[in-house]
């Protein structure tokens, strides 16, 4: 066999397979199920915790104003310089890819610290479109929304754990995402499934 036979073998064996592996996404992705959620599905019948505190603005916010709307919920703190600007962005983002508004919650993980004054900062220094309402409050006032959510504070010798959570119309948790695992096309879907839900 020639080298220009070869040739022509090795060329037309990398076409079949090309159109193979095609073939294989193309199926794979229609037998995909648009109404199937792509975060974590968290355990039924979770409740997020009910709280009445204030917000960066100074006004009165509660879980109970959001029943009947999902909420995506994250946790961060103002003078954070790593975790918490990334995933203010992906929220942003994903607010901003699903084309309408969405509810949106930080709880405070570092209350000592954080203040209407520096989450306005934080939120301009970042760029951050969409409307995230900080739940800001004392320790002590925060300390049951942190345990009811699952999440560790702000402290000196710990990071916070950086995390997203859906909340059903109901006000379940019913979809989480880790921090490594977070896209924003991921939370829009997410969120417009509960929407339509």
């Amino acid at each position: 066999m020639t080298s220009r036979h070869l040739l022509g073998l090795m060329t037309l064996s990398v076409a079949a397979l090309a159109a193979v592996l095609v073939t294989a996404l193309v199926l794979r992705n229609a037998s995909a199920k648009p109404d199937t959620f792509d975060g974590s599905m968290l355990p039924a019948g979770v409740r997020a915790p009910q709280f009445s505190l204030r917000d960066q603005d100074g006004r009165p916010i509660s879980m109970a104003e959001y029943r009947g709307e999902p909420v995506i919920a994250t946790f961060l703190y103002s003078h954070c310089k790593d975790t918490c600007p990334i995933e203010a962005r992906l929220i942003s983002s994903a607010v901003e890819k699903l084309g309408h508004p969405a509810a949106v919650i930080a709880f405070s993980v570092d209350p000592a610290h954080d203040t209407g004054a520096s989450v306005h900062a934080f939120m301009r220094e970042q760029k951050i479109t969409a409307p995230i309402r900080w739940v800001l409050g004392t320790p002590a006032e925060l300390r049951p929304l942190w345990k009811g959510f699952a999440v560790t504070p702000q402290e000196s010798d710990q990071e916070h754990m950086a995390r997203i959570v859906l909340i059903d119309k109901q006000g379940y948790q019913r979809i989480g995402y880790p921090f490594d695992q977070t896209t924003p096309e991921r939370i829009a879907h997410d969120i417009g499934l509960l929407q339509k839900s």
